[in-house]
């Protein structure tokens, strides 16, 4: 069964996320949340843009996607928020956002989600964000369509995909001081 959630308890999760202290690096639901399923009337009401739109946005991704091994599209900017769209066909780097959380809701394929760890051969840029080619010493954790998952700022991240795999997720992007 697909779930719809509206924009606005997402951007209340992700900032209360973001608000929280002392929390675990990453974040885990399990529930399937599908924001390009049937939603019910009042959820498609509060929507800023249509769930048949955010597919379309997806699949139009998927061509890139497959000759660059990755594809996004960002939806709104608020400046300390950012919506994103992400596909990937191919494994990306290590990363750690020096200053950004991120939720990601899994819209279709599977992944690995490797975090913690130690980034291997990794360059940080003036924004704080440093990229490497892979993670050392992390911990797995198997993504599936519907999963939601929050990377909270500084914690070492990865994204693995088996061959032939498309993996597409919503990444809602929070800024912390």
């Amino acid at each position: 069964m697909r779930i719809a959630i509206p924009f606005v308890a997402l951007l209340s999760f992700a900032a209360g996320a973001a608000a929280q202290t002392m929390q675990p690096p990453i974040e885990v639901n399990r529930h399937p949340v599908k924001l390009t399923g049937q939603p019910p009337a009042t959820v498609a009401a509060q929507s800023p843009w249509p769930q048949k739109d955010v597919r379309a946005r997806l699949d139009a991704l998927i061509p890139d996607a497959r000759t660059k091994g990755s594809a996004g599209a960002t939806l709104v900017d608020y400046g300390s928020c950012k919506v994103q769209l992400s596909v990937r066909a191919q494994s990306g780097g290590a990363e750690v956002h020096a200053h950004w959380d991120d939720v990601m809701i899994v819209e279709a394929g599977s992944a690995t989600l490797v975090t913690g760890g130690r980034v291997v051969a990794g360059t940080t840029d003036a924004d704080g964000e440093t990229r490497g080619s892979k993670i050392e010493g992390g911990q797995t954790l198997a993504l599936n369509a519907g999963d939601t998952v929050t990377i909270r700022a500084g914690t070492p991240h990865q994204i693995l995909l088996s061959p032939g795999t498309i993996y597409e997720a919503l990444v809602i992007k929070v800024h912390e001081p």
